[in-house]
């Protein structure tokens, strides 16, 4: 009988080294898709006239596949490590003092990161030291989590000198001539990158914003004026009729028209006779046959009622 029931050491080796392969596979990935990426954002620099909002979006991705990178490669060396000393870690009670934080972070980390193999590694885990010992690592509880990878895997945006700091590099590794239109000030280094406004789109024809002035926040334009701002073309107010918000009312509340009531012989005679005839089925042949007979001289009669209706809506339309 095994003495921790569920877990496996010749199930958690092989689990460790695939993980391994997995993150290596998937690092590979990420660093050909940022290649791209750095292509991209040099040639947004490089158009005239920069687009440098765009740019800087694009390098807040380029960070955090960065960040992921290295945390992956941090986790590839924990996986070795575990494997390693898989031994001791199967003919110990107790989870040694030197492992708890390198255990700890890959329990963590299977929640964040897409590798199945760490998940089952995870379970392993669980089975050998008990789920209070995962609750106790997702929470972080004492800080056993490796600092590093929390910060690289956290799911806050870069800091905006961070972005800066990644396009300057980029700029020179590709010769490109770019320098920041905003300067960051020493407030907004540490904070992330603010949203775009749009300093960098092309100005259209028409727009009522002069060419070269455009807000980049804290008065600062990209002009260099600090006092000018550009601002939009004023709105013409909405005419009331416009601004005012008809309500649904149902039809049947609505105001009817008067109908101007009409007589008409011969209709409201058919309509009795089709209901006598429905109460008196039973009535014989001959009265069917009656009933029949009165029935086509009233349709003639109603035949001469339209006409006589015709030539009355005629009247009324002249």
């Amino acid at each position: 009988m095994p003495l921790f029931p569920g877990y496996s050491q010749t199930k958690l080796k092989p689990q460790l080294k695939m993980a391994i392969t997995r993150l290596q596979i998937s690092n590979n990935k990420k660093s050909a898709l940022m290649k791209q990426q750095i292509r991209e954002i040099a040639k947004l620099l490089a158009e005239t006239p920069p687009k440098e909002e765009k740019a800087r979006i694009k390098a807040e991705s380029l960070i955090r596949d960065d960040n992921t990178i290295e945390a992956c490669e941090i986790l590839s060396l924990s996986c070795e490590l575990l494997a390693e000393r898989l031994s001791l870690i199967s003919h110990s009670k107790t989870c040694p003092e030197d492992l708890v934080s390198t255990i700890s972070t890959l329990l963590w980390a299977s929640y964040i990161v897409d590798i199945p193999e760490l998940v089952e590694v995870r379970k392993q885990f669980r089975y050998k030291y008990g789920k209070q010992f995962e609750s106790d690592a997702l929470q972080n509880v004492g800080g056993v989590i490796n600092e590093r990878v929390a910060v690289k895997l956290s799911v806050q945006p870069p800091s905006a000198y961070m972005v800066q700091t990644y396009l300057e590099k980029i700029a020179d590794e590709h010769e490109v001539k770019w320098k920041p239109k905003k300067a960051l000030t020493a407030e907004k280094m540490a904070e992330p990158m603010v949203a775009p406004v749009g300093y960098s789109v092309q100005v259209g024809a028409g727009s009522g914003i002069c060419a070269g002035e455009y807000d980049l926040g804290n008065g600062v334009s990209s002009g260099g004026d600090t006092e000018k701002r550009a601002s939009a073309p004023p709105l013409s107010p909405p005419s009331a009729a416009a601004s005012m918000v008809q309500p649904f009312v149902p039809a049947s509340t609505l105001e009817e028209e008067e109908e101007v009531d009409i007589y008409i012989p011969g209709i409201a005679s058919v309509k009795l006779e089709n209901d006598n005839r429905g109460r008196t089925q039973s009535a014989g042949e001959d009265s069917n046959a009656n009933a029949d007979g009165d029935g086509e001289e009233r349709s003639d009669n109603a035949e001469e009622s339209y006409e006589d209706l015709a030539a009355r809506f005629a009247k009324l339309q002249r």
